[in-house]
């Protein structure tokens, strides 16, 4: 955003920013989130300290103190910023968006970074790796959560996890349970969910989306191509296994004699007549940036394989895009029985939005250039940015209301691909 157009929405930033003026203990302290916020949302090529503490003509170790040592309640911030999205932009077809996304480091003293899966590379380096919720409704999107995935050789290592500010609390975690604790604290937050979506690597975690299940949350989870399960309800028995001289057997299901045992799904597809032989049906999803995206759909009832034995039915979603090389994915969804192909690819193809997120954040609002060496510091940053993009999507939400659909160009960069979201169309599949 140049000079000029922020300076017409500063009385709106600043209205915004009075949400949170209880996060701060300390009025001199309050004064740098303006700062910092005005120099994420500025056209400034680098977004970190340094740069914003010049551009605002503040000491650069005072803003760096914002971050790291001042007392402030930045989870608070967090909190107050989920309860705003519930406010404001919460309603019908609302996606919870599970993904991470990491930042490339040098050195070692970056919180949480080691040689691993760096997905912005596409390839393991050395890296940042942080867990993130999403909210989209329509046209509206934004991050609401972030977290740190610790290492299990940081967790291994507590003076050093000392030393980077990491308190003894925060251990190491698979990421599907720090995703867990993300949803539950944005429920406790007033936030509800038509649907949740994430990549296999959370939806290949069994126990993630039992977990989601239980707390009667409806997902469309892409899952591996070797996940394991049935296209028909194998017959189970219960079969008594000894405990010893004293205390009763232990009842536990087993497939009957004669039963098919459970498959893959890659195999189901290309082997097995029930889902082989069954039509592909093309869908047509809207991208307003490039065009028309078709994609080829099979949909069928499937239980998972649970230890053996059948889990609940889901349904199976097996989509391949026609225009890109015929990608195969696989997506399964706890969703009423009677739920439409059309809304679960719509749900499946939603995903793409938490993308842009990162791309905007990074890009724009500099989420990926933090330097500093404390984890307070790097917690504090991600929140703060994504504060500044919330009020960037409310500038967009603002300024489309007033034009009629338009007037995004201008807008932070942030803002850049609201509305590109790929959807079903109303009209449901080409063909039946």
């Amino acid at each position: 955003m140049d000079a000029k157009t922020l300076k017409t929405f500063l009385p709106e930033l600043q209205r915004f920013l009075t949400h949170f003026d209880d996060c701060f203990h300390d009025h001199r302290c309050r004064q740098h989130l303006p700062v910092y916020v005005r120099g994420q949302l500025s056209n400034l090529p680098r977004k970190s300290v340094e740069p914003i503490a010049l551009k605002a003509k503040v000491p650069v170790r005072t803003l760096q103190e914002f971050l790291t040592h001042h007392e402030w309640d930045h989870l608070l911030l967090r909190d107050r910023l989920q309860q705003i999205v519930a406010t404001d932009h919460a309603g019908p077809g609302s996606v919870g968006l599970i993904d991470e996304t990491s930042f490339v480091k040098k050195g070692t003293h970056t919180p949480g970074v080691q040689r691993q899966w760096c997905g912005h590379l596409g390839k393991v380096d050395n890296c940042v790796v942080t867990v993130h919720l999403g909210y989209t409704r329509n046209d509206f999107q934004c991050l609401i959560d972030a977290d740190l995935f610790l290492p299990e050789s940081w967790d291994q290592d507590r003076d050093r996890c000392r030393k980077a500010g990491i308190p003894d609390a925060i251990v190491y975690r698979p990421k599907w349970k720090i995703a867990l604790e993300q949803f539950d604290r944005a429920v406790a937050n007033g936030l509800a969910f038509d649907w949740l979506t994430f990549d296999e690597g959370y939806g290949g975690k069994p126990e993630f989306l039992r977990e989601l299940s239980t707390r009667k949350q409806h997902w469309v989870a892409e899952v591996p191509k070797n996940t394991f399960g049935w296209l028909a309800a194998p017959k189970v028995i219960e079969t008594s296994i000894p405990t010893g001289k004293q205390g009763r057997p232990l009842a536990t299901p087993r497939l009957a004699v004669g039963q098919p045992q459970p498959r893959r799904l890659d195999d189901w597809l290309t082997r097995r007549a029930k889902l082989k032989t069954s039509p592909w049906v093309q869908y047509r999803l809207d991208d307003r940036d490039k065009g028309p995206s078709v994609w080829e759909v099979k949909h069928v009832r499937f239980w998972p394989s649970e230890d053996g034995v059948p889990g609940p039915a889901w349904h199976l979603v097996v989509a391949r895009h026609v225009l890109q090389g015929g990608d195969v994915k696989y997506f399964l969804s706890n969703a009423p029985q009677g739920t439409s192909t059309a809304t679960l690819l719509r749900v499946a193809l939603t995903r793409h939005k938490v993308e842009r997120c990162f791309q905007d954040q990074k890009t724009d609002l500099g989420m990926s250039h933090y330097e500093g060496r404390t984890y307070v510091g790097l917690m504090r940053h991600l929140h703060v940015t994504q504060l500044s993009y919330l009020f960037a999507m409310r500038a967009v939400e603002a300024r489309r209301g007033k034009k009629g659909g338009g007037g995004v160009d201008d807008i932070a960069g942030a803002a850049r691909g609201v509305g590109d979201a790929e959807r079903a169309e109303r009209g449901g599949p080409l063909a039946e």
